[in-house]
């Protein structure tokens, strides 16, 4: 037991209360987000960007710049998302929950690319050393930014890919020394596998077009 709370808690001795303070609000904030998004509720935004913009201070502060950006963009696709989840067509919901076509796991695809070419740069840009954790990071974040794009749009797929890029982050940001959202992605991955079970329920019992 002391081995587990040394893994996820040694690394605040010499932090802050305002730091750990803040983190605990990311992770609360975090996890309840995701809750929502497991239920296809659109209160997953605005928890999100709660969780989202106290994040990219957290990191900036830590200069892990990558996943600082990422973060950014992850508040501006809540923005988006949200927007997309009111959209309504006749008084009608107009974004059921859906599966991704051909054309949308291609643009996914691009999506992961570009993402990580985009963070590479950053990190190349801000005169950041690249160690393996960095390019670990280069490629969550090609998997988060797609998997945002996913939600926002509501394809059953975004759940695996937070799947896979939660296991990932869980020890990147152990090692990182940010205990507290090391926790909170295995909370994360816990919920994004019973959101994909409870979304893929849902599409067998609402099939499209019918």
């Amino acid at each position: 037991m002391k081995q587990v709370y040394d893994f996820f808690f040694e690394a605040y001795t010499g932090t802050s209360n305002l730091m750990i303070g803040l983190e605990f609000v990311a992770f609360v904030f975090g996890v309840v987000s995701v809750y929502f998004a497991k239920k296809a509720n659109i209160l997953v935004y605005p928890t999100g960007i709660v969780c989202t913009v106290i994040t990219v201070y957290l990191l900036y502060d830590n200069k892990y710049f990558g996943d600082m950006m990422m973060n950014i963009y992850y508040s501006l696709m809540s923005i988006y998302g949200w927007w997309k989840w009111l959209a309504k067509k006749d008084g009608m919901e107009s974004l059921p929950i859906s599966r991704a076509g051909t054309k949308d796991k291609l643009i996914g695809l691009l999506f992961i690319i570009f993402t990580m070419l985009v963070t590479f740069w950053v990190y190349n840009w801000f005169g950041y050393p690249m160690y393996i954790p960095n390019y670990i990071d280069i490629f969550t974040s090609g998997l988060f930014f797609t998997a945002m794009w996913f939600m926002a749009h509501k394809k059953v797929e975004h759940w695996i890919l937070w799947i896979v890029a939660d296991i990932i982050t869980i020890p990147l940001y152990a090692y990182r020394g940010l205990g507290m959202l090391s926790l909170q992605y295995i909370i994360f991955t816990i919920l994004a596998i019973q959101g994909y079970k409870s979304w893929k329920t849902h599409l067998s019992n609402n099939p499209p077009n019918v």
